[in-house]
């Protein structure tokens, strides 16, 4: 049996899909540098209770609270937009590394060393279709969450 494709991928398929399909998607998806991350403003979705009654509107409801996120390759950072407001607050920096989904290279987002509130963070990301990357996002060694990232363009 081949690797899933992630071809036709967008936030309403993703919300749709288990925990387990979601990390068959993350493997499924080119591994990514750092670089690959665009620079700027992305609208972030919080996956969680795939293929339930109970995922959309949890993730209406982290919307209130998380927005997305803000790349600044020159800066080797990333900064979360929460609140209504989109304040820009909890950074993480930004680097290749192995995912902790399946070893190979992703995009790693580590807040042990620029936040308090999220030091034990870690996010992984991996484009999964034009402008729209997946996200596990990590504390400490256990993965509570999936996400998306969309960049316009």
């Amino acid at each position: 049996m081949g690797v899933p494709s992630t071809r036709g991928l967008d936030e309403r398929a993703l919300l749709a899909m288990r925990a387990s399909a979601l990390a068959e998607a993350f493997r499924a998806a080119p591994a990514a540098p750092a670089a690959s991350l665009p620079d700027g403003r992305a609208d972030g979705v919080f996956l969680w209770g795939g293929g339930t009654v109970l995922a959309r509107p949890t993730a209406a409801a982290v919307r209130l609270v998380w927005r997305g996120k803000v790349v600044d390759n020159g800066r080797g950072r990333v900064v979360n937009r929460v609140t209504p407001l989109g304040l820009r607050l909890v950074q993480a920096a930004v680097g290749p590394g192995p995912s902790r989904v399946d070893g190979r290279e992703c995009v790693v987002l580590d807040y042990s060393r620029t936040s308090l509130v999220a030091r034990l963070v870690r996010d992984e990301l991996r484009p999964v279709a034009p402008g729209l990357y997946l996200g596990a996002a990590w504390l400490w060694r256990w993965r509570f969450a999936w996400f998306t990232l969309r960049f316009p363009g």
